[in-house]
């Protein structure tokens, strides 16, 4: 496969609905979910809303950044993910499945909810119940909170992470590389790691090494996504011998 059939082939991935589910990567980002969910609230669930709402929440919890871990109703009608995901399994409208999951939580007590201020407006907002986030909602009080940063919705095609990006396009992900990862992760955007993949498979570079390298050059003097043609790999580890003398690292370009 040349060059640009494979650099055109990372370019367009395609939708879930096109390809069949190829399975989960040995290692991944992953959302955690109490053992005491299966052994006792799962049992008790009877409708799908409720099951569909409340392993999502799981999910967004684990995605949330920053305190509280709250999320209002017109989020969750945001979240393109969980909305299909209703539509498709509760048997009701999207929206009305919604309502219904989030009162069966709140009734088993799996959600809690606090009132918040948002867009000038007084609405609920729901948490997972745990100690942590009773304590937040007794922090709270009955005047609640003005939420500053809304969620963003989940995407219908969730963009590769950097675990399926490296089985994908070099193999297999040992325990080392999986550490290399996981701090290349939360050290580089995550268009910088998708850029420095589609890279190196354009020109047929397939190792970590090579990718890792085109990522320090990103952080080193800026990301230069037009430029093509060119050994990245090479040209930064020139520069940093040049430069290495001056102190340690790289300083990021100045225009």
């Amino acid at each position: 496969m040349g060059r640009g059939s494979v650099a055109a082939g990372l370019a367009a991935q395609p939708s879930d609905a096109e390809v069949p589910f190829a399975g989960f990567p040995s290692s991944g980002l992953a959302t955690a979910v109490p053992n005491l969910f299966f052994s006792r609230v799962l049992p008790s669930i009877e409708t799908p809303a409720e099951l569909v709402v409340t392993l999502y929440l799981f999910f967004l919890h684990r995605q949330k950044r920053g305190w509280p871990r709250l999320f209002t109703r017109r989020q969750l009608l945001a979240d393109a993910a969980l909305m299909r995901s209703l539509a498709n399994l509760a048997g009701l409208p999207a929206e009305e499945a919604l309502g219904a999951g989030l009162a069966a939580a709140l009734s088993r007590r799996t959600l809690i909810s606090v009132p918040i201020e948002e867009g000038g407006d007084r609405v609920e907002a729901y948490l997972l119940n745990t100690p942590a986030n009773l304590r937040a909602a007794l922090a709270l009080g009955p005047a609640g909170v003005a939420l500053e940063e809304p969620l963003p919705p989940a995407s219908l095609e969730a963009e590769p992470n950097i675990f399926r990006l490296y089985e994908e396009n070099v193999g297999g992900i040992t325990p080392l590389i999986a550490d290399q990862l996981k701090d290349a992760e939360e050290r580089y955007p995550p268009r910088w790691i998708q850029e420095a993949f589609r890279e190196a498979v354009s020109l047929n570079k397939r190792s970590w090494r090579y990718i890792e390298a085109i990522l320090r050059r990103y952080e080193a003097e800026g990301p230069d996504y037009e430029t093509a043609g060119r050994d990245p790999e090479t040209e930064w580890l020139e520069r940093r011998y040049a430069k290495g003398k001056r102190g340690p690292g790289l300083r990021p370009r100045t225009p």
